[in-house]
C-alpha cells in the first residue's frame, strides 16, 4: 500500500496546543472548512457533564439526567430509557439545563450525537457529554444550531477533528475551535421554517413506529399467555412483603429486586414449561478476555459493539489472528453464538452474532454456545431481547463488590421456553415480519432528514 502523504506549513502545527499532526486533523480544518466561519467558543459557552451515579432513582423526579445513550445523531433526545437523579442530589447552577441548550457526545462512537434540551430544563447532563450554551440568543436560533451540528456536513468536520487513544474523543480544546459557518439570524429563522414542515412530516412517521422491544414483547406475551399489564402494575408497587423461608437461593440475597412482587411474579409463571440455558449449551459458558490490540487483524467485540440485539461495528478495535489462536477456546466468537455484556454499567445487553466471520470478545462479554437442534438462533435472540430477558437478568445479577456482575454461574439457570422449533419458527417469522414494516418506515424518515442536510449544507456551502 502506498504511503499516503500531505504538506502543511510548520508554523501551522505550531499553532496547535497539543502539536497535531495527523493528517485527517489538518485535511478537515483546511480543506473541508471552505466557508467563512467563527470558532465554536465564540458563540457558545462550554460546560463539562458530570456523574451522578450515586443519586440514580426509579422515580420521575424534577431532574431528568441525559446521557450519551438518550441522544441522537438525526433526531430529538429519546426519553425512554431516561434516568431520573434523586431530589437530594445538588447540581451547579449553570449545570441545570435550560431548554436551548445542546447536548453534544463527546467520547466513542457517539461523538457527534447533539440535541437540544428542550423539555429537560432543570435537569443535567452526563460526564462524556459538553453542553454548548448560546452566548447571545438574540443574535442566533438554536434550533438552527442542532440541524446543523446533525448534518453531514458538521459531523464529517468533527470526526475529522476527533482525537483517537484507547478510544475516539472529543478533546475541549479541539471542539472550541471548530469552525462554524457563519449565517446571519435572519438567514437562519428562514432555514428553520423551512425545516419545520419537514419536521412535522417526520413526527408523522415517526408515531407510526413501534419500538422493537414493544413488538417482541407484546409476541411473546400473547404466544405464552404472560399478563404483561399485571406484571407492569407490580413493577410500580414500591412496598411489599416476603417470607424469609422463601429467599433459598445458595447466595442469601434480600435485595428489593430478588423478592419483589414482580420478581415473584415472573418467577412462578417460568417454572411452566421450561428448561435452563445449562441444558442447551454444547460449551461452558465463557468471558473473552482483555485484547492486546493491532492495527488491524480479526475485530473485537465490545460492550459498545452490542447495540439492541445486534453486533454494530461503528466503532472497531482489532487483535491480531496470532492473539486469537492462543485465546480462540476462551474468546472467539463466531456465527450463532450469543452475546451479552456481563459486566460494568453497560451490562445485561444480548446480542446473536450471525456473521460468518471470526471475532473476538473482551473481557465484558460472555459467550454462549448453544444446541441449534434445540433452540432456533433467531428465536432466542428475540427471546432475551423480550422482558422475559431483561427481567431475569434483574434477579440473576449478583453485586458482591463494585458494579453488580452477571456471572456465569447464575447464568447457566436463565429459563428458556422448552417448546417445538416449528413454534419457534412462528415466533420468528412473526416478529420480523413487523421488525421489516418499521425498518421500511425507518427510510422514509431518512429520506426526510436528508432533506433537511440539503437545506442546510445549500445555505453553508
Amino acid at each position: 500500500m502506498p504511503l499516503k502523504q500531505f504538506t502543511t506549513d510548520f508554523q501551522e502545527l505550531t499553532k496547535h496546543q497539543y502539536l497535531r499532526f495527523d493528517e485527517k486533523f489538518w485535511f478537515t480544518t483546511k480543506n473541508l472548512a471552505t466557508y467563512d466561519y467563527a470558532l465554536l467558543k465564540d458563540i457558545f459557552y462550554l460546560l463539562n457533564g458530570n456523574s451522578y451515579t450515586e443519586f440514580y432513582t426509579e422515580e420521575k423526579t424534577d431532574i431528568p439526567y441525559v446521557r450519551i445513550g438518550d441522544l441522537s445523531f438525526k433526531h430529538n433526545i429519546d426519553d425512554k430509557n431516561l434516568i431520573y437523579l434523586d431530589e437530594s442530589c445538588e447540581i451547579n447552577e449553570d449545570k441545570k439545563l435550560r431548554k436551548d441548550d445542546l447536548i453534544l457526545a463527546t467520547i466513542g462512537a457517539t461523538i457527534g450525537k447533539i440535541n437540544l434540551a428542550r423539555e429537560f430544563e432543570g435537569g443535567t447532563f452526563s460526564n462524556n457529554t459538553i453542553l454548548l450554551r448560546l452566548k447571545d440568543k438574540e443574535k442566533h436560533n438554536p434550533y438552527f444550531y442542532e440541524k446543523l451540528f446533525q448534518s453531514n456536513l458538521l459531523q464529517k468536520y468533527i470526526w475529522g477533528v476527533v482525537s483517537q487513544k484507547a478510544q475516539p474523543n472529543l478533546q475541549s480544546y479541539d471542539l472550541k475551535n471548530v469552525k462554524i459557518p457563519l449565517v446571519a439570524k435572519s438567514i437562519q429563522d428562514q432555514i428553520v421554517a423551512q425545516i419545520e414542515p419537514i419536521e412535522k412530516k417526520i413526527k408523522e412517521l415517526k408515531s407510526q413506529i413501534t419500538p422493537p422491544q414493544e413488538i417482541i414483547n407484546k409476541v411473546f406475551a400473547r404466544e405464552f399467555g404472560f399478563d404483561l399489564e399485571k406484571f407492569e402494575e407490580l413493577k410500580k408497587e414500591r412496598f411489599f412483603e416476603t417470607d424469609i423461608s422463601e429467599i433459598t437461593t445458595s447466595l442469601i440475597r434480600s435485595t428489593v429486586v430478588q423478592n419483589s412482587s414482580r420478581t415473584r411474579f415472573l418467577k412462578s409463571f417460568l417454572k411452566r414449561d421450561t428448561i435452563f440455558l445449562k441444558d442447551i449449551l454444547t460449551k461452558p459458558i465463557k468471558r473473552g478476555k482483555q485484547p492486546e490490540y493491532t492495527e488491524g487483524g480479526i475485530k473485537v467485540i465490545k460492550t459498545l459493539n452490542i447495540q439492541k440485539g445486534q453486533i454494530v461495528f461503528d466503532e472497531v478495535q482489532f487483535v491480531s489472528e496470532s492473539f486469537l489462536k492462543d485465546n480462540e477456546e476462551k474468546a472467539g466468537v463466531y456465527k450463532d453464538d450469543m452475546l451479552l455484556t456481563s459486566t460494568g454499567m453497560g451490562r445485561g445487553k444480548f446480542a446473536l452474532y450471525d456473521d460468518e466471520e471470526t471475532c473476538f470478545a473482551d473481557s465484558h462479554i460472555s459467550i454462549i454456545r448453544f444446541n441449534k437442534q434445540r433452540i432456533l438462533p433467531y428465536f432466542l435472540n428475540y427471546y432475551c431481547q423480550s422482558f422475559f430477558g431483561t427481567e431475569q437478568l434483574k434477579y440473576i445479577e449478583m453485586h458482591i463488590k463494585g458494579t453488580p456482575e452477571i456471572y456465569e454461574a447464575q447464568l447457566n439457570y436463565f429459563q428458556i421456553p422448552d417448546i417445538p422449533l416449528k413454534s419457534q419458527q412462528k415466533i420468528v417469522d412473526e416478529i420480523k415480519t413487523e421488525l421489516d414494516k418499521q425498518e421500511e418506515m425507518k427510510k422514509k424518515i431518512e429520506t426526510q432528514r436528508n432533506k433537511i442536510d440539503e437545506i442546510i449544507e445549500k445555505a453553508v456551502i
